[in-house]
């Protein structure tokens, strides 16, 4: 089991060393708020997020930070129980999860080491703006993604194999 339960821990090790680094260069080379043009629709922008996803509670008093830090290490040992208890030839789930994992902690270094999260990837078209994110917010969301896909064909699976 601990070898198994290793494998889809190192991807989530990857996924957190990934995006500390990004963020560290980004913090680095990137002055606060001023948007860098990449590509059409794409801005590197340094920003500094106190509150949840899509600043959620960003306005609160402190609290949220330890609430939001508090929510991230039971989310990531529901995770590891959920990946430990999968069995050994699955591949999507795990990896799913190890997604979700790494980015979650690597947001929770931030919180607690910082007491905000660094977002720096702005998308936009024309007026619109989806609000800056980061390689774990990537992450979280690709796991998420993977999972909700994997729900139908688990199902169909399962019916296949009823008598």
């Amino acid at each position: 089991m601990a070898a198994k339960l290793g494998r889809w821990l190192a991807w989530a090790l990857v996924v957190c060393v990934l995006d500390q680094v990004t963020k560290h260069l980004a913090s680095a080379m990137l002055d606060y708020g001023v948007p860098h043009p990449v590509l059409p629709g794409f801005n590197l922008t340094l920003l500094h997020n106190t509150g949840a996803a899509f600043s959620l509670l960003h306005e609160a008093s402190g609290w949220q930070r330890w609430f939001l830090a508090g929510i991230a290490v039971l989310v990531g040992g529901v995770v590891i129980a959920w990946m430990a208890a999968l069995d050994a030839t699955q591949r999507w789930v795990p990896l799913a999860l190890a997604l979700i994992l790494g980015g979650a902690i690597g947001n929770l270094v931030d919180r607690l080491l910082l007491g905000h999260v660094v977002d720096f990837i702005q998308l936009y078209y024309e007026r619109w703006s989806w609000p800056a994110f980061n390689i774990a917010d990537s992450a979280i969301t690709v796991g998420a993604l993977m999972l909700i896909l994997h729900g139908p064909r688990q199902g169909r699976a399962d019916s296949a194999q009823k008598p």
